[in-house]
């Protein structure tokens, strides 16, 4: 009797096993995605990963670079959008760095700038600077409360044929200037045309 009422135990045990089974893989299929469709890809988080910038920054870029700028070791800065904010009175440009050599090449410590409060905060693009010719003015990156320059930071190095998505936040020059010189330190300079 013992043995019948085990072998009955243990077929229980095996079907509820197998029920919670296909319950838990029905719930993990359906997972209340809409099917699939809203997954984004991979290479998406690479360009964040590296390049810790706000992705809003990043909207409303045009496909053609407003500039393209030569740097050191086959480094280039594609200057996709520079959009002012008139309510907040600051300009961002956005864009970004890509290695176009063979090898993986560190970012040159030279575009963080040399001002000490920078400095402190590590890697970022602190260095760069927009120049308005017409109101003989210069604009360094703006910096938060606490002296952290509002750009891109936290990368070092970029591999072959890889691109970081960057950005840099100056204040407004005025409304009647339109095209501003970009500079960044082992960067060219270029010109490039403020919108809004």
């Amino acid at each position: 009797m013992s043995v019948r009422f085990t072998a009955k135990a243990r077929r229980g045990i095996v079907a509820l096993t197998a029920a919670a089974g296909l319950v838990i893989g029905v719930a993990g299929c359906s997972g209340g995605d809409g099917g699939g469709d809203d997954k984004k890809p991979d290479s998406t988080r690479s360009a964040s990963r590296e390049s810790g910038s706000n992705p809003s920054a990043q909207e409303g870029q045009s496909e053609t670079p407003l500039a393209e700028l030569k740097g050191s070791s086959g480094l280039i800065l594609q200057i996709t959008s520079a959009q002012r904010d008139s309510a907040g009175g600051f300009v961002t440009v956005s864009g970004n760095i890509k290695n176009d050599g063979a090898q993986r090449i560190t970012i040159p410590p030279a575009v963080r700038g040399d001002e000490t409060e920078i400095l402190r905060h590590g890697m970022s693009l602190g260095g760069a600077t927009l120049i308005d010719g017409k109101e003989k003015k210069r604009y360094y990156v703006l910096r938060d409360t606490d002296g952290r320059p509002l750009t891109t930071t936290g990368f070092s190095s970029i591999r072959p044929g890889e691109s970081v998505a960057v950005f840099m936040q100056f204040p407004a020059p005025p409304a009647s200037t339109t095209d501003v010189t970009f500079q960044l330190p082992t960067f060219a300079s270029g010109t490039i045309q403020v919108s809004g």
